[in-house]
């Protein structure tokens, strides 16, 4: 089995194939070999359980997954890469390369065509300009994926790992709850990546709900009203839903004093339930 971490084998490889990295594609390639096994145990992949990775690369973290799991299957976008695979994952019976873009794949497809009814879990080293969009997609969709396990930019998750309440809160992160439980697992430096990227990952892991735990009339109102709320978020609500939603600033006061919160509130000191609250009153009198 070659040893993926080795930054010889790795430019051995690519010379071998001509492959160049793709800036556009977001690609660097792990190179410290305790990171890839760590998240491949953590991420749930076991016995009876399949794997989707999203971006093989060339392979290094497919293989401590594919040692572990049922099965695993990678949507890998870059087509230069497959002949490459073909050599570094040769030995496993297990692993399925899809050459497409996670973005147009029918992935409730592609589940139930590689998974049948078994258990899966998401492990992906994601390319950090399409992060937001991968998450979401795998969270909006309501696959059947119990788990999410991916290393995404240090800042980035921070976003989306914050709690409510705190300064970091965003529209994305109070997203992420509304479908699962997220944390940071672990950090990972910029220089186990060849070629080292400008800045530090981070690990993190959403825990997918089975429901969400709340329950709004309308899920497309909730999510207006958090990034109306969030796209100004220095202003308090009643100027930001009215700049953003024009709903009349009368309106809005008349549902944070009946609801309680205060109006020189913020969009960052809201739970998830309250959003909730305040878009149900809205929906009900016809303003969302």
């Amino acid at each position: 089995m070659h040893n993926l971490s080795n930054i010889g084998t790795i430019k051995s490889l690519l010379q071998k194939y001509g492959f160049t990295f793709s800036k556009q594609l977001g690609q660097n390639f792990l190179i410290n070999p305790s990171v890839c096994p760590r998240m491949a145990e953590l991420s749930g992949a076991k016995e009876g359980v399949g794997v989707l990775e999203i971006g093989a690369g060339i392979g290094v973290l497919t293989q401590e997954l594919a040692k572990r799991a049922a099965k695993v299957v990678c949507v890998e976008i870059d087509a230069r890469l497959l002949p490459i695979l073909d050599e570094t994952l040769g030995e496993f019976e297990n692993v399925t390369i899809v050459n497409q873009d996670v973005m147009k794949v029918d992935l409730h497809a592609l589940l139930q065509e590689h998974f049948g009814g078994m258990p899966v879990v998401v492990c992906a080293n994601l390319p950090y300009y399409i992060t937001s969009p991968i998450l979401m997609r795998l969270l909006e969709e309501r696959l059947p994926i119990e788990k999410i396990t991916v290393m995404v930019q240090k800042e980035a998750a921070a976003r989306i790992c914050a709690e409510e309440g705190t300064r970091d809160i965003g529209a994305l992160s109070m997203a992420v709850r509304y479908y699962s439980h997220p944390h940071v697992l672990f950090p990972v430096s910029r220089g186990s990546f060849l070629p080292a990227p400008e800045v530090d990952s981070a690990v993190i892991q959403l825990d997918v709900f089975s429901q969400p735990p709340i329950k709004p009339i309308r899920e497309k109102a909730l999510f207006a009203l958090i990034k109306g709320a969030f796209s100004q978020r220095r202003k308090t609500l009643p100027n930001t839903l009215n700049s953003t939603l024009k709903i009349p600033k009368d309106e809005i006061l008349a549902v944070l004093g009946q609801l309680q919160i205060k109006p020189t509130a913020r969009a960052e000191e809201l739970n998830l339930q309250q959003f909730c609250q305040i878009a149900d009153a809205f929906v009900q009198k016809g303003l969302l």
